[in-house]
């Protein structure tokens, strides 16, 4: 039985929206796309996303918020800072890595969608560094790293491991030696973050 606009839910939205971005991409895609996957009419897709921009706006923002989900509760953690840290981008670089190459259709699509979607990127990369800063902020104060300003040596560290993991560089991810690289990239900024 098709779903009536009374039991769609804005998640079951964006999950079809995900599915008919990755069958035809995102030039093509369409509300009324979404709607027929639902079995539902395109006006009951608007009633839940007053515009197509939004509905893509919040595709977006699930699948970003699916990586900093991932990452917050290392940040969050209480053990070594050092540790967390190295936990933390390894797994920012593993999340991005995976999505690259486990669907590389819906990867290009997001990659599209996150160049239009300028508010959901800059609030995913705000939360990022949000949680960088929370761990070297807890290295700085543990007397592990020498940060005195902790926000600020987040940004550096994440502007310094982008290669990892910022999407322009997907192709390089699995480039043999990148495993190494990237270890010797994040060896050389905890070595710089840490307390003489």
């Amino acid at each position: 039985m098709a779903p009536t606009s009374e039991t769609l839910t804005a998640e079951r939205i964006l999950e079809a929206t995900e599915e008919v971005l990755r069958r035809h991409g995102p030039a093509k895609a369409t509300v009324v796309d979404v709607a027929r996957a639902l079995g539902v009419s395109h006006g009951s897709v608007y009633r839940h996303f007053r515009t197509k921009a939004a509905l893509r706006e919040a595709v977006t923002k699930r699948w970003l918020d699916r990586t900093s989900e991932a990452l917050s509760g290392i940040a969050a953690d209480d053990r070594d800072p050092e540790g967390r840290l190295r936990d933390w981008l390894r797994t920012l670089f593993e999340a991005k890595r995976r999505k690259a190459g486990l669907d590389p259709e819906l990867f290009a699509t997001y990659r599209v969608l996150t160049d239009e979607n300028g508010t959901a990127v800059g609030e995913h990369l705000a939360d990022l560094t949000a949680q960088l800063t929370r761990i070297v902020r807890a290295g700085a104060e543990a007397g592990t790293f020498a940060a005195p300003d902790p926000e600020a040596a987040a940004r550096a560290v994440f502007h310094a491991t982008g290669r990892f993991h910022d999407p322009c560089h997907a192709q390089e991810w699995e480039r043999p030696g990148v495993e190494e690289e990237f270890t010797a990239v994040v060896d050389l900024l905890v070595r710089g973050l840490r307390a003489p």
